[in-house]
């Protein structure tokens, strides 16, 4: 019998505030059908959209090209919101067919149709004269296509903001049907999980660049989950490798033929090139083929098999060295025997298709343990110490590195008697400095993975780290006395070891302080990871897990090896910058040793010459050896549209990815001057955006105007910036230098998605929650012959609706979740009723639920529905495609009248209610002004 129970209704009436009259930036209803349909007149206007009639009458009934994105549209309706006219125009890129419409030539008084040898029509030069919606496409360029329109925001009458639109993509990239070989092809245009650009739109000069004060970049993710499967990109059937001859772009689904399909003409340069012979020629079947048929003409994201000439060697295996930290401190904890126990129930998970992944293991004290194996034998190895420090050498010349399928029994037997060598010890020093010497010394030939298991600061040999002096934090030469490298031996050898395809990763997991500021740059420049385990202990079953899980699911992990990536662009631009982990090789050259999928990086571009065109393109390839020994180029291509208006490039800017840049600039300036200087940056980027719009681009310059208006698909900039700087990397208060370092290192090589997050937790009302929220999803297919229904369940979960992540509207009796991208944190307020308590804890009594890191007790859905629920909505946000994060559940009961003497004096219940009430950005603090307050501060700052 279920145990669901109807809770008190007065209780969960939560009182919502009125419908406001907002519109969603780029949320849309797939219903609409058309600009023929369109009735701007009878659309909800926001009152600032009256200012400038004119302009809304004159939409014009022009098809648009499908999304280029080739994603769904979204509906306005499930997120709340009205649909406005920039909506419905956004609609109709995204709703029509994917074949290339046709267009009448009384919409476009210019443009042909070539025909080629192939038999299929490419439309070339087809830019029509007819009215524009947001502007021309380009200086110079004799016709014109329609644009993202846009529309003004007010954002002191937007609160609270809508946060719904934190999950839905960037505003269309609209360029004509004809760019590409394929009209009208859906998958030519990069998704903007892999690709995307801070302006949608690109200005066609520098000064107009610079006046905008929006900055101009490129976010590149070539990979987004932790495996193969996960992905489906393409992969050529030959190595047939088509690239031009000046700039050295691969061809793709923009460029055009010429001389009757003979030669191609380069869409970054112009050049023609010639088509291979073979082409045309299926190497599988050995038949003539249908070149259109090729993916890296249809495709913007495809692999090429790379011939010979793009290996400099012959295809190196996957190796890793584990170096364990095998201290007093770390044996004590917990930590030797759970790393040793870990990688032994993940050597099958290891990528070794091909049966050649290689490991090797070193325990580290003050002294390097090395580990020989007799190569075939199936008997414990032999231990060799090597003390020297200063010239650390190589025990032995052969089997310290081996195979891992051939020795796989006799590496089980160490591993499982690992913890046994060390057990009593009381040797209190970690050799961190010799300790990689060493095992740089052991792959260096080959290259791979060193991946460092420490509980302890490195306190002997090369690379010796002290205790700094933390009475700095909160002050304003904390970043130079406690986030810089203290050591440069760390940045020298990361550089070195980048140099020999060698990739450091951290898992540190100290009780005390680690330098993770200092060490986190050995990673930095190897294209590794920092992950940092603050106070874990093997008593905490919590701590286990997700450490266990994280490292489990690192070695699982396909990586690609020996990887290099350059973005190419169109004639005019310049890469400028370069963000993330990894080693800059050279002025446009980004080198990985071994290429992680659970990061992304962002790329500044600079305008040098004035664009005449009216798209413009990116691209990106990463040229790696795959797990399976396989050298191969991962192609994405990006087409941007241009113009030399004001108002196009912000009704096409992307918040999002604009949040992704000025986290990384915060990050430079925090590092190189101070944390102060940092928050005023983003509060600078945030005053010269909003200075921009109201002095060029609001209508008329109308008298009396609000000064915080802005562009409606960036209305949610201010808010994230705001919130970047709660953040615990730039937060204005006394902080662990490691937790300090820890998560200024998270927002410099998180992904988007998990970036956002971090900076805006979401939060979830669980009382308040549909009755299908935690249930697999359910849809309803009809047999179109008979009409029957049938029900088809989905194995995804259906999530509560997000709400703003602040406790103004949170009631005495709610349940809440909070989710930061890195930990889960239920929220049990102090006057919930006993029936809740008792169906999600199995307790009537609210101060006998365990607090703290825990999990929730698991009951069955039939004998609680609503703890079966939330416990499945807690598995879905676990459960992620790109990253190894596993993110604990911390239970935070909150403060009531009636809570015992002891809880509401306890040190440890007061700071974890702060804890979990800091990721409440939109508040006001202890430390900082809330999110009202900061408009308020805005609007002083911009009518100055």
């Amino acid at each position: 019998m279920s145990r669901r129970r109807a809770y008190p209704q007065p209780q969960y009436a939560v009182q919502q505030p009125p419908a406001q009259p907002s519109y969603n930036a780029y949320g849309v209803d797939q219903a609409t059908q058309g600009f023929q349909n369109l009735n701007l007149q009878q659309q909800p206007v926001q009152p600032q959209f009256s200012q400038q009639p004119q302009q809304l009458q004159q939409q014009p009934q022009y098809p648009v090209n499908s999304n280029a994105q080739g994603y769904p549209a979204q509906s306005a309706s499930a997120y709340g919101y009205h649909a406005d006219p920039y909506a419905q125009a956004q609609a109709q890129a995204q709703v029509q067919s994917p074949v290339a419409p046709q267009f009448q030539q009384n919409q476009y008084q210019a443009g042909y149709q070539a025909s080629d040898p192939y038999g299929q029509q490419t439309q070339a030069s087809f830019y029509g004269t007819g009215p524009s919606v947001g502007g021309m496409g380009g200086v110079g360029a004799a016709n014109a296509f329609p644009l993202n329109q846009l529309y003004t925001t007010d954002l002191m009458t937007l609160l609270p903001p809508p946060i719904s639109e934190l999950s839905l993509p960037p505003p269309p990239l609209i360029i004509p049907p004809t760019s590409t070989i394929v009209p009208g092809s859906e998958t030519a245009n990069a998704s903007h999980e892999y690709f995307r650009s801070t302006l949608n739109v690109i200005p066609t000069t520098s000064s107009l660049l610079k006046k905008s004060k929006l900055p101009l970049a490129l976010v590149v993710r070539p990979y987004t989950a932790l495996h193969d499967s996960e992905e489906q990109v393409p992969v050529t059937k030959d190595t047939i490798i088509s690239r031009c001859r000046r700039c050295r772009s691969y061809i793709n689904p923009f460029i055009s033929w010429t001389e009757n399909g003979k030669r191609w003409r380069c869409n970054f340069c112009g050049l023609q090139n010639d088509v291979p012979s073979a082409f045309d020629y299926d190497e599988l079947s050995q038949k003539a083929a249908n070149r259109y048929e090729r993916v890296e003409l249809n495709h913007s994201c495809v692999e090429f098999i790379a011939p010979k000439e793009y290996m400099a060697r012959a295809p190196q295996p996957i190796v890793y060295t584990f170096i364990i930290d095998v201290s007093a401190n770390a044996v004590a904890s917990g930590l030797t025997s759970t790393v040793a126990r870990t990688i032994l129930e993940s050597l099958d998970r290891i990528p070794n298709a091909n049966k050649t992944a290689k490991i090797a293991i070193i325990g580290v004290d003050s002294n390097l343990h090395f580990f020989r194996f007799r190569e075939g034998l199936d008997e414990a190895p032999e231990m060799l110490i090597v003390s020297d420090l200063d010239e650390p050498f190589l025990p032995s010349p052969e089997g310290l590195l081996i195979n891992l399928d051939e020795n796989r029994k006799a590496i089980e037997k160490l591993l499982d008697d690992f913890p046994s060598y060390f057990e009593g010890t009381a040797n209190p020093h970690f050799a961190l400095g010799p300790a990689l010497r060493s095992g740089h010394n052991l792959i260096s030939s080959i290259g791979g993975k060193l991946v460092v298991f420490s509980a302890t600061l490195p306190s002997i040999g090369e690379g010796k780290l002290m205790a700094r002096d933390e009475s700095q934090s909160g002050k304003p030469k904390e970043a130079q006395t406690l986030l810089n490298v203290a050591d440069k031996f760390y940045k020298t050898f990361a550089v070195d070891c980048n140099t020999r395809q060698v990739t450091i990763d951290l898992f540190l997991t100290g009780s005390k302080y680690q330098d993770v500021a200092t060490l986190s740059n050995l990673p930095r420049y190897t294209a590794g990871q920092t992950h940092f385990y603050p106070s874990w202990n093997c008593s905490s079953v919590e701590d286990v897990a997700k450490l266990s899980r994280e490292i489990s699911e690192h070695l699982s992990m396909e990586i690609a090896l020996e990887a290099v990536l350059r973005v190419r662009c169109s004639t005019g631009f310049r890469m400028s910058g370069f963000f993330g982990n990894f080693f800059n090789r050279s002025s446009d050259l980004c080198s990985y040793p071994s290429f992680p999928r659970d990061q992304s990086y962002v790329i500044e571009v600079a305008i040098e010459e004035t664009i005449t065109k009216p798209v413009v393109y990116f691209q990106a390839a990463v040229l790696h050896t795959t797990c399976f020994g396989e050298r191969r180029v991962r192609v994405i291509n990006l087409a941007v549209p241009t113009s030399s208006k004001l108002d196009d490039i912000y009704a096409s800017a992307d918040q999002l990815a604009i949040t992704n840049y000025v986290t990384h600039r915060a990050i430079e300036k925090g590092l190189s001057s101070s944390l102060g200087d940092a928050r005023e940056y983003l509060l600078k980027s945030v005053v010269d955006i909003l200075n921009v719009y109201r002095k060029e681009l609001v209508p008329g310059n109308v008298t009396g105007s609000s000064p915080l208006q802005i562009s409606t698909n960036l209305r949610l900039l201010p808010l994230l910036l705001f919130s970047l700087t709660k953040n615990m990397g730039f937060r204005d208060e006394r902080l662990l230098a490691d937790l300090r370092a820890r998560a200024l290192n998270d927002l410099g090589s998180l992904p988007l998605n998990h970036l956002i997050k971090t900076i805006y937790p979401t939060v979830y009302a669980l009382h308040l929650m549909d009755d299908d929220c935690g249930l697999p999803k359910t849809s309803i297919d009809i047999d179109p012959e008979t009409g029957e229904e049938t029900t088809i369940t989905s194995t995804e979960i259906k999530m509560p609706e997000p709400q703003n992540a602040s406790n103004a509207g949170w009631q005495s009796y709610g349940l809440y979740l909070i989710d930061n991208g890195i930990e889960l944190f239920l929220w049990v307020s102090g006057g919930v009723t006993p029936a809740l308590v008792a169906d999600v804890f199995g307790t009537d009594n609210l101060y006998e639920v365990a607090t703290g890191k825990v999990e929730l007790p698991e009951f069955s859905f039939e004998e609680s529905e609503f703890n079966y629920k939330i416990r499945q909505i807690i598995g879905k946000l676990r459960e992620q495609k790109d990253s190894i994060v596993w993110k604990n559940l911390y239970v935070c009961i909150g403060p009531s009248e009636e809570e015992p003497l002891e809880i509401a004096s306890a040190r440890s219940f007061n700071a974890m209610r702060s804890w979990v009430l800091s990721n409440l950005v939109e508040d006001r603090s202890l430390h900082s002004k809330g999110y009202r307050d900061f408009l308020t501060e805005l609007k002083t700052k911009i009518a100055q």
